[in-house]
């Protein structure tokens, strides 16, 4: 969502560094810079003023002080962070559990924002945490919106109340009631209720959501608004925010290509802080909402600590710890780990989205966007199709044998060569990373892997080079070839 913004002040920041002595046009231009970048994002311009001001501020009390030999760039970086984080709310922010359950939680907005996705996602990331969530269908206007809930439910395993059937038939203010009275009764220590929105804020809308509210007096009210509709997302935020009230905001729809100006402004002009985001349309895309790791991403350094909480939840403990006791042992890389590490990278989603919370990603926005995140499923399909003495050990694939692993993949002998000679450099760097020489480039953790996932072009082998012969008309003959 931020990849405009993020490759703009990537620029403006890497001509920063190209200064030795910062002076204090050069802060001023960068705050023009960053200012005309912001605007271009579809940040409110009141929020871009005061950032601005901030970072000038801080930026010119902070250049007295520089001694030349410091990293002055690096400071001014610094500052630029500070103040962004700040301006998407400081800290993150869970939902605040009752002191006697059930804890009641009301999503509110507009119709389309996605509320019912966002209510089974919210419920499914509390259910993995231990609690038991039950979710309640008071959006009774819009069609099919109860079965939709139903659906969902039942696809994370979480109950749903619905005692009607919607479509425009029911007392939504009841329906929520009787639902806490519930989830009381069978001991539910978390209540979902989902409401009803409309494609605009009206008297009707809001009247519903008050009712609601002062029915079930929820422990949290979260507004959930369409992180794509930019300036449109703070004036409803602000109307929500006098009508009805709310307590956090849920961004939904971050994986989509709008400029983003919604997440930088709604925290700072609400007051209320961004509690969790939608990242895709899976009900695992989905977490806390974190400014500081945000501001991470938005600056180009990426995001190396939700990959690495994605990887952990991902990878099996057991595993790993085989996999680390055999790195240490001295033991090789076999195709048969390589291919629980496959497995298991499939679990954590897309490969373009990991790709992209490494530091450095904007300027490899291209590459990236035309990953095939394909590859691991045929890579996948190849290993399979080896027996376990053969994973074990590649160097007896033969002719023959490769013959028949490409048959049983479906794949072309060439890619199977492909995957084998890949996999022999990736065991070599294993040994290397063993003797602490890491390759040049390659990152410590990746390196075993990255030599294991590089593809050339589909189809086409690596090509080994060939000696030259001794003769020299041969060796012409060669050199012409």
């Amino acid at each position: 969502m931020f990849d405009s913004l993020t490759q703009r002040l990537g620029g403006v920041l890497s001509s920063l560094r190209s200064r030795g002595k910062i002076s204090s046009a050069d802060v001023e231009n960068t705050c023009q810079e960053i200012h005309q970048a912001l605007l271009e994002a579809d940040v409110a311009l009141v929020v871009v003023n005061e950032f601005i001001e901030l970072i000038r501020q801080r930026s010119l009390d902070a250049l007295p002080t520089l001694q030349s030999g410091t990293n002055q760039a690096q400071v001014i970086f610094e500052i630029i962070n500070a103040a962004l984080i700040e301006i998407l709310g400081s800290q993150a922010r869970r939902v605040r559990f009752a002191k006697q359950g059930p804890t009641v939680v009301i999503l509110a907005g507009l119709q389309g924002a996605g509320k019912t996705t966002l209510a089974g996602k919210l419920a499914k990331f509390y259910k993995d945490q231990g609690d038991t969530p039950i979710l309640v269908a008071s959006d009774l206007q819009r069609p099919n919106a109860v079965t939709q809930l139903q659906v969902v439910g039942q696809s994370i395993g979480v109950p749903v109340f619905a005692p009607e059937p919607g479509n425009g038939v029911g007392n939504a203010v009841a329906v929520a009631q009787d639902g806490v009275a519930f989830a009381r009764s069978k001991q539910h220590n978390m209540v979902i209720v989902d409401t009803a929105g409309r494609l605009g804020v009206d008297a009707t809308l809001m009247k519903e959501a008050i009712a609601i509210r002062d029915a079930v007096n929820p422990d949290e009210i979260l507004f959930v608004v369409d992180a794509m509709i930019g300036q449109d997302a703070v004036r409803t935020a602000q109307a929500f925010l006098d009508g009805v009230g709310f307590d956090g905001v849920v961004l939904t729809k971050m994986d989509g290509d709008a400029r983003g100006g919604a997440a930088l402004s709604i925290a700072h002009i609400t007051k209320r802080p961004i509690m969790f985001a939608s990242t895709g349309e899976k009900v695992s895309d989905f977490d806390i909402f974190y400014p500081e790791r945000m501001a991470s991403r938005i600056l180009g350094m990426g995001d190396v600590a939700t990959l690495a909480e994605q990887a952990k939840r991902a990878f099996d403990p057991e595993s790993s710890a085989k996999l680390e006791s055999k790195f240490a042992s001295g033991e090789d890389f076999t195709l048969e780990d390589f291919l629980e590490q496959l497995q298991a990278m499939s679990k954590m989603g897309s490969m373009s989205k990991m790709l992209g919370m490494l530091p450095g990603a904007a300027s490899m926005k291209k590459q990236i966007d035309n990953f095939d995140g394909s590859e691991l499923i045929r890579t996948q399909a190849i290993v399979q199709s080896m027996t376990k003495a053969e994973r074990q050990d590649p160097k007896i694939l033969n002719g023959s044998r490769r013959t028949r692993i490409a048959n049983g993949a479906g794949r072309a002998v060439s890619e199977v060569n492909s995957l084998v000679e890949r996999f022999s450099q990736a065991q070599k760097m294993m040994k290397q990373m063993r003797k602490g020489g890491v390759p040049q480039g390659m990152p410590p953790a990746l390196a075993g892997m990255g030599a294991g996932m590089a593809r050339p072009s589909a189809g086409k082998p690596i090509q080994k080079k060939k000696s030259k012969s001794g003769n020299p008309a041969k060796r012409a003959a060669q050199e012409r070839g």
